[in-house]
């Protein structure tokens, strides 16, 4: 496609920058903000997990676990979102689409009231296709890690 990542670093991505860049809303949205992001090379994002969350009406009432695979979307989003991010305005992609889950593992349990920090690195790129490192963080602990695929098309 010809697009080269900037370099530029990025204090933070708001919510507003995020929908910008994503096509999820409510309640599929999983990032609240981006911070610490450098171009498409690595970024840390963030996610409250609140109570009030729909998955927490069956998965599990008495006990609320955030579901793994919402770990891994979100995980997902944080990268994709840096992948268009680093196009500029009139070149970007239409469409994010996850492509691949690897070494997926989850550590410990997340839970309402806990804030997850996505860590995502870039491990290769190849024309629209993206590869990252992942690792879900609560509290300095890892929960979750895993490595994604994103795939970049204009439909």
């Amino acid at each position: 496609m010809g697009e080269e990542t900037t370099g530029r670093t990025f204090e933070s991505y708001d919510i507003r920058r995020l929908l910008d860049c994503l096509p999820h809303r409510y309640p599929m949205m999983l990032v609240d903000r981006i911070v610490e992001a450098r171009g498409d090379e690595s970024c840390i994002g963030i996610k409250n997990v609140t109570f009030n969350e729909p998955q927490f009406q069956g998965h599990f009432p008495e006990r609320p676990v955030m579901p793994g695979v919402l770990l891994i979307e979100g995980m997902a989003q944080t990268a994709g979102a840096l992948c268009v991010a680093s196009h500029t305005a009139n070149s970007r992609p239409s469409v994010v689409y996850l492509m691949t889950v690897d070494k997926a593992k989850f550590r410990r349990p997340v839970t309402p009231g806990d804030q997850v920090r996505y860590h995502m690195t870039r491990i290769a790129r190849r024309r629209n296709m993206w590869w990252y490192r992942g690792e879900a963080m609560v509290e300095g602990v890892l929960a979750c890690e895993a490595t994604v695929s994103a795939m970049l098309v204009n439909e």
